[in-house]
């Protein structure tokens, strides 16, 4: 059949339908006055009566009946037309190299737990990974007693006994660098100071340095070299400018550290070298503003921003500062729900930032915690309530962010909240009732939660395979470079006990995430670190090597590289978090299964402060073992 044929066959069809139309318009009126009623009222609400004609409106002929259809013959099967998108782009999402990105392995695995240590000798209240593969790991001295005793021939603590008043011998060690190759632990002596519920970080050089505590290591200044096999911490006793209790110290990008807080401490200070003193503290109104009858706002969350100033978290507020001039750079909305910092426990820690992105965005969470008068409930009378279940994300470099609310799969007061390599967080240890402090929870949280952030809002939270030992006051987690998860500490009470509901804990595990499924490891990029630079310079590009047992059409795409910040944890909270994706530059196939990925070096100290930094390299979610690099 023509195309002429076809054509005259649509036009005698839209003939009809049109003189269909204008037929039944002429007669619409006389519709009305044949059924003599009202359109329907409850379409039509207070429209008024029609009237009621005797005639019709319109006297036109009546339109002549339709002419016949011609016959004409059936149309043909033509070839249907492919759809093809508007524009010139691929269908599929593609990497960085015009290759499909694959997407991360799908990794059915919940976790693995194994038990790496009966007796660490302290319970870890406070730890740090340190550049040497070591965590230092310390307790409180006030009550004399832990479960490692000093080396033969080191001197033992001579104190006051308060109750007896006897001058006694304090042979027990408070503090023990913890080998993470070989789970053994070297006691360390502590003469100076109590740094009961202190603060810490690593300085540029991967000196540690820990910083406040109780009674007379509230002014104390500690310090522990890198690299050194048998040396103690150096202590300096009321060098701070104010007391610091219950503090939070920050890394700086030009590599000094920001102290905050503490009890009764409404102020902040800048943690001075080695032999000098603290200059004066800076009076800080938020924080006494944000306290209350049971001080909710202790150990503030404090996170550096991509634009070098700090996010500051205590209680529901938080707030922009400028640490160098010292001004408000802006406020942001309160966090209903309830309290989220010290005794109520919440977490919170700085997302992934991607360096990939051209606007820098830093963004905060913070989960969980309790309500204001849980801590005085549990202290005095014992009533444990909820914990909280809600998370909350803010992105802290837009000007009038709100806060997104989301609910986690479990209540959780005292966790700690850790970045994983490959930019997935982890919710781990802590309770489900009440508060921190001694005696003030019920109900642990035995259940890790695997967080992905980028995924929906919905589809976010897994949970993940439970431990068998209560994590509740005083523990505390880290990440280690070959991407476990080292847990310890537990002390719900004063001393060390054994015989209570919850023991005091000394025991170590180790804790697998997903990503570390054995059906996987074929997959798993091997760093080679002998052939990888490992001095970094800001804004430079350098160079890592790897190897995957199977890489078959491995792209670039495939691949991401992290930088982490292990952070002092304590209390629910690690100081100095930071987890970048940097920049790759190119991927080269070297040989079959051995690759080499050119990655450009963060711009600044404001997006990595100077210092040490695990390294990954991550293949579609999955990290190998981590390598120290040092940047300056």
């Amino acid at each position: 059949m023509t195309y002429s044929i076809k054509f005259l066959f649509i036009c005698t069809l839209l003939l009809l339908v049109v003189a269909e139309a204008k037929h039944k318009k002429k007669n619409k009126h006389k519709k009305y006055r044949d059924q003599n009623e009202d359109p329907n009222p409850l379409l039509f609400p207070g429209l008024p009566s029609f009237p009621q004609f005797e005639e019709p409106l319109d006297q036109s002929p009546p339109f002549p009946e339709p002419l016949p259809l011609p016959q004409l013959p059936p149309l043909p099967q033509l070839p249907p037309v492919p759809l093809l998108p508007p524009f010139d782009f691929p269908l599929t999402p593609l990497g960085g190299d015009g290759v499909e990105a694959k997407g991360d392995f799908q990794v059915g695995s919940l976790g693995h737990w194994d038990l790496i240590s009966q007796n660490a000798g302290v319970s870890a209240m406070h730890i740090n990974l340190l550049p040497t593969n070591k965590i230092i790991m310390f307790d409180a001295k006030i009550y004399r007693v832990s479960r490692i005793m000093l080396p033969k021939g080191a001197p033992c603590a001579p104190y006051r006994d308060m109750v007896t008043q006897q001058d006694k011998f304090d042979c027990y060690a408070h503090a023990v660098e913890y080998d993470i190759e070989t789970n053994q632990v070297r006691p360390l002596q502590v003469n100076g100071g109590d740094p009961w519920c202190s603060s810490g970080g690593v300085a540029p050089d991967g000196t540690f340095v820990g910083t406040g505590g109780f009674d007379t290591g509230a002014r104390t200044i500690r310090f522990l070299d890198p690299n050194c096999q048998d040396c103690q911490w150096r202590e300096h006793n009321d060098v701070l400018a104010a007391e610091r209790w219950y503090a939070t110290q920050q890394i700086l990008p030009n590599g000094e550290f920001f102290l905050i807080g503490g009890r009764k401490s409404f102020s902040y200070e800048f943690v001075p070298k080695e032999g000098q003193q603290s200059q004066k503290p800076y009076f800080f109104p938020f924080l006494y503003e944000t306290s209350d009858l049971d001080e909710n706002n202790l150990y503030p969350f404090v996170h550096l921003s991509t634009d070098g100033n700090l996010f500051i978290f205590a209680n529901n507020r938080s707030l922009l500062l400028n640490p160098t001039s010292h001004k408000i750079v802006r406020t942001f909305p309160v966090l209903p729900g309830g309290s989220r910092n010290y005794p109520a426990s919440g977490m919170s820690a700085l997302l992934p930032i991607d360096l990939n992105d051209l606007n820098m965005k830093a963004e905060v969470i913070v989960c969980g915690g309790n309500t204001p008068e849980a801590f005085h409930l549990a202290d005095t009378v014992k009533i444990f309530l909820p914990a909280l279940q809600d998370c909350n994300r803010l992105v802290i470099t837009e000007t009038f962010p709100k806060w997104e609310y989301e609910l986690m799969p479990s209540m959780r007061t005292m966790g700690d909240l850790l970045t994983l390599p490959n930019g997935q967080l982890l919710f781990i240890n802590g309770a489900t009732m009440g508060t921190s402090a001694w005696w003030d929870a019920d109900k642990p949280n035995y259940t890790p939660v695997l967080y992905k952030p980028n995924n929906p809002k919905g589809t976010r939270f897994t949970v993940l395979k439970a431990s068998q030992i209560a994590r509740m006051y005083h523990s505390t987690s880290t990440v280690l470079p070959s991407g476990k998860v080292w847990v310890s500490g537990s002390n719900t009470h004063n001393t060390y006990k054994d015989k209570v509901k919850f023991p005091t804990e000394t025991r170590v595990e180790a804790f697998s995430p997903p990503y570390l499924d054995a059906n996987f490891d074929q997959y798993r990029p091997q760093i080679n670190e002998e052939a990888s630079e490992k001095e970094l310079v800001y804004g430079g590009f350098f160079e890592t090597r790897f190897l995957v047992q199977d890489g078959a059409q491995l792209a670039k795409s495939d691949i991401k590289v992290s930088m982490f910040s292990p952070p002092f944890t304590t209390h629910g909270f690690s100081m100095g978090q930071r987890l970048l994706f940097l920049k790759v530059d190119e991927l080269i196939v070297e040989t079959e299964g051995s690759y080499k990925v050119r990655s450009e070096a963060p711009p600044s100290g404001e997006i990595a402060p100077p210092g040490y930094y695990l390294l990954f390299v991550v293949h579609r979610g999955l990290p190998g073992k981590g390598m120290w690099v040092h940047i300056q």
